[in-house]
């Protein structure tokens, strides 16, 4: 039995042929797998860090970071080109998203341990393109900001 639309994750829309995603990619059963979901005006994910995911001891890689920023931004930019167009998530034509740019900025250690949570908003939606603005919290405390620029995924990517 499927879940309702509201309890789905942004990701659990993406058609299989784009669901391999290191990142994101439901599909990929060596990747982060990560899950978003839209909280009032903001799309957020949660993620636990593993013990792999460490730059040195006590804090997060900021590759992987940087990684959460970029495939949660991908289904938030997905999530809000859905609700531009007044089109249900998942629907006919599937809107898939490219990184065109990521901005990643540190702010401070990101301790390893506690859960990760990775909220983003878009900015701009405007033809092909969505930007948004995103942040990285450890128990509410910001330590990552991002801006991203998301492209719809040109049809030279698909199927191949």
């Amino acid at each position: 039995m499927s879940r309702p639309i509201a309890e789905r994750a942004f990701q659990d829309f993406y058609p299989d042929d784009f669901s391999h995603c290191y990142g994101c990619g439901r599909l990929n059963p060596s990747g982060l797998r990560i899950r978003s979901f839209r909280e009032g005006d903001e799309a957020v994910c949660r993620f636990t860090p593993g013990p792999h995911h460490l730059a040195v001891p006590g804090f997060v890689y900021g590759g992987l970071l940087a990684s959460l920023v970029d495939c949660h931004a991908m289904g938030a930019a997905a999530d809000a080109a859905y609700r531009a167009e007044g089109r249900a998530p998942g629907s006919d034509p599937p809107l898939r998203f490219v990184t065109a740019s990521l901005r990643v900025d540190f702010l401070r250690p990101t301790p390893h341990g506690p859960e990760i949570e990775v909220r983003a908003r878009a900015r701009e939606v405007k033809g092909r393109k969505v930007v948004l603005d995103a942040r990285v919290l450890v128990r509410g405390e910001e330590c990552v900001r991002g801006e991203v620029v998301a492209v719809r995924m040109p049809g030279t990517m698909a199927g191949g």
